[in-house]
């Protein structure tokens, strides 16, 4: 379960930003301090750099300096594979020491072996990349036995008393019956939650056939969460599921997760990069976001339903007005 410190900790944030009237404000940092990968995934499009880029790091100072700029309280590491960066327990230290509540995304091939480089933290999540069971996952990561080592880092970690959460994205073919089992799979295992979120068609993706549209989507969450199992516990807002589901609609808050990567704040969010700020203050300034989100019309953002892009509209529905609290009650309600 989330710690109540976190849970505090992002509502009173939240309510702060509304009550000082600030309209676009970020919730979780995306901290990109490598684009080099241990895997080629053949739905991923962050890995297609040529070596001169994919051989550039983020420094320790500049993860820090982007975090205390930027203020979100959770910070989300990604990638690439966090875990191959040679100072990553350094970046995870100095975040932590600013209360930084911490998600390092990683596909466990390393984590095993570089647990040691940690210390169990209310702070420290780590996130691991499952697409499914067995089988599911392996052919989405394009390499067999995967899946095996990663279910092994979980338990490792959880045995030493780490956070740890799974990180799903699923695609055309998934099989709602199968994804229900691989739920059930990773909850015996003793993870904190799941977090689980269509694919996003990345241009540069070697695979642009299995994505999911906007109705296909729907209608695949609506099967899988249809008589929703008490054992599955989300790391997800109860809203976002809602609106996976087609129950709820809502706009994409591309600021709501604003990218830091090493070529600087990324134009306008985690999935798209249509250029680059300097500052965040630049990004939030010089971003049309008018140009962007489902109700914008571009083409590039008509199927996306991530959480990246949308989870930050279903938090600030829920506290942005009573009603959006009761909706967030009935949701939970719902899924009990």
């Amino acid at each position: 379960m989330v710690p109540l410190s976190q849970i505090w900790t992002v509502a009173l944030y939240v309510l702060r930003q509304r009550w000082s009237g600030k309209r676009q404000y970020p919730l979780v940092l995306m901290l990109e301090p490598l684009f080099r990968c241990n895997l080629a995934c053949a739905g991923c499009g962050k890995i297609q750099y040529p070596d001169h880029i994919l051989n550039r790091r983020l420094s320790p100072e500049q993860c820090w300096a982007a975090a205390e700029e930027c203020g979100a309280p959770i910070v989300s590491i990604a990638g690439g594979e966090p875990l191959i960066h040679q100072e990553i327990h350094k970046i995870v230290e100095g975040l932590i020491a600013r209360k930084k509540y911490v998600y390092l995304c990683t596909n466990a091939l390393l984590l095993r072996r570089k647990l040691n480089l940690f210390r169990p933290s209310k702070y420290l999540t780590f996130s691991i990349h499952l697409d499914g069971l067995k089988e599911e996952h392996d052919d989405s990561v394009c390499r067999e036995g995967v899946y095996d080592v990663a279910v092994d880092a979980i338990r490792e970690a959880v045995r030493r008393g780490f956070r740890v959460t799974i990180n799903a994205t699923l695609f055309v073919g998934a099989n709602p019956k199968r994804v229900r089992e691989f739920f059930d799979r990773v909850m015996e295992l003793g993870i904190e939650g799941i977090m689980v979120s269509p694919g996003y068609s990345y241009s540069k993706a070697p695979d642009q056939e299995h994505f999911l549209g906007r109705e296909r989507t729907k209608e695949l969450f609506r099967d899988i969460l249809r008589n929703r199992k008490k054992t599955w516990k989300f790391n997800l807002s109860p809203l976002f599921l809602e609106f996976l589901q087609g129950k709820i609609d809502y706009d994409c808050t591309p600021w709501g997760n604003p990218t830091y990567t090493i070529f600087g704040w990324q134009k306008p969010c985690y999935l798209l990069a249509d250029g680059y700020a300097r500052t965040f203050r630049e990004l939030l300034e010089s971003t049309p976001w008018e140009r962007y989100g489902y109700r914008s019309g571009n083409p590039k953002c008509a199927n996306c339903m991530v959480h990246s892009g949308y989870e930050a509209s279903a938090i600030n529905d829920t506290f942005g007005s009573w009603g959006g609290l009761w909706r967030t009650v009935r949701a939970i309600v719902r899924s009990d």
